[in-house]
């Protein structure tokens, strides 16, 4: 079995390599320091067609075609080597903005979001964490009750990227919309369902933007529902399917989120080598130490282990609905042991780097401090560690809660 790139995959990363090399690693660092969003460089990738690698050519997208998740998770991975907020940005504008009305709109909503996003000219979010619904999603509180053919909302979110920039048009918010009877012996269950609220609708607030340990060139708010109304026909998919809805879409976004932990190993271990060859203690170059050439030996392990685990996952999810394509079961499977490696790797890389680094490492003025702190969250996101380690232990047939 082959695990290389095609060469068109090679030609993809790239063209993607030299954009983030000219495009955003000489300004990362000043965003960073002074928490800005960089907006013309999200239309720069829309104009790269980044947005559109997994959407159809009539919404604007690059067309169905073979290894088209492999080749978004390659992009993530290049923007996320240079920068880390850039690739959680185009992660989430794909994985969490189109990706949900993609799979689950109707052709008229298609039609009048998907252009807009899928060319970059605009970014989605998707709202699903709450101060007390997290990896326990079923703990959503934010209510829509349906008056009058509109969905009044009501609630609050927490923690959502592209959710209040000058070019978020859209926010896809999960909500209680009824409850579901009981069946057998267990008890009624709150009825979740997605619902699209557009930007600048009265009632919805995208609140001030958090200030992060890390990520800091990413848009990410709080957002207030009260008595937001949006048309009944705002509704995403089927009522009820909600939490079905975002299961399916964080399988992905594990994937992705992988390929950005990938992205931010290959920069420790690029800085690392460089570093590890100019420094000069006792009368040499520091990599010439045992001490340091093997924590930089296992930086390539981790890089290695964690891109291989990453493609797998990413080649079957573009394998799925092919004949003899993998079943959603081992996908699911995949993605999580791909997303567990791949983050831990790079808290663990970025930890190993800022040691290699020394002194040097805890100052800002070299971007290997900014690579330590933005690692963190990886472990967080589109499901915790320990979320993970749920989802195999349960593919390997194991109870457990």
């Amino acid at each position: 079995m082959s695990f290389d790139l095609s060469p068109e995959h090679e030609q993809f990363r790239r063209i993607v390599r030299d954009f983030a090399d000219k495009e955003i690693a000489p300004h990362a660092a000043q965003w960073d320091r002074e928490h800005v969003f960089p907006v013309d460089v999200v239309h720069k990738m829309g104009d790269l067609g980044l947005f559109g690698l997994t959407a159809p050519e009539e919404y604007g997208g690059a067309g169905t075609h073979d290894g088209a998740f492999t080749s978004l998770c390659l992009a993530i991975e290049e923007l996320g080597r240079v920068d880390q907020s850039m690739g959680i940005t185009l992660e989430a504008g794909v994985g969490l903005g189109i990706n949900p009305v993609l799979t689950f709109g109707t052709e008229e909503q298609k039609q009048t979001w998907l252009p807009d996003l899928v060319a970059g000219r605009r970014l989605a979010g998707f709202g699903l964490t709450e101060p007390g619904a997290g990896s326990d999603a079923g703990a959503t509180r934010t209510k829509a009750e349906l008056v009058d053919g509109e969905w009044v909302i009501n609630g609050s979110k927490q923690f959502i990227t592209n959710s209040g920039s000058e070019i978020t048009s859209l926010v896809t918010v999960t909500a209680r919309t009824g409850v579901r009877p009981a069946t057998g012996s267990g008890p009624e269950r709150p009825e979740i369902s997605t619902i699209m609220v557009p930007a600048g609708t009265p009632g919805f607030t995208a609140e001030k933007a958090y200030d992060k340990l890390g990520w800091h060139a990413s848009d990410t708010h709080p957002l207030t529902f009260t008595d937001c109304r949006v048309p009944e026909a705002n509704l995403l998919g089927e009522r009820g399917r909600g939490f079905a809805q975002f299961l399916a879409t964080l399988d992905d976004g594990r994937v992705a989120i992988a390929a950005l932990a990938v992205g931010s190993i290959q920069a420790c271990l690029d800085m690392s080598v460089q570093y590890a060859g100019e420094r000069q203690t006792f009368g040499g170059p520091i990599g010439r130490k045992q001490g340091v050439a093997f924590q930089i030996a296992d930086l390539e392990v981790m890089l290695q282990t964690s891109r291989l685990l990453t493609y797998k996952a990413a080649a079957m999810k573009d394998a799925m609905g092919r004949p003899g394509g993998p079943a959603p079961a081992a996908f699911k499977h995949a993605a999580a042991i791909a997303k567990l490696h791949a983050t831990e790797a790079a808290v663990t890389a970025t930890r190993i780097a800022t040691q290699v680094f020394g002194g040097y490492g805890f100052m800002e003025e070299y971007p290997v401090a900014r690579f330590y702190r933005d690692a963190k969250v990886l472990e967080i996101g589109e499901g915790t560690s320990e979320v993970q380690r749920m989802l195999i232990a349960r593919g390997l047939g194991l109870p457990v809660e």
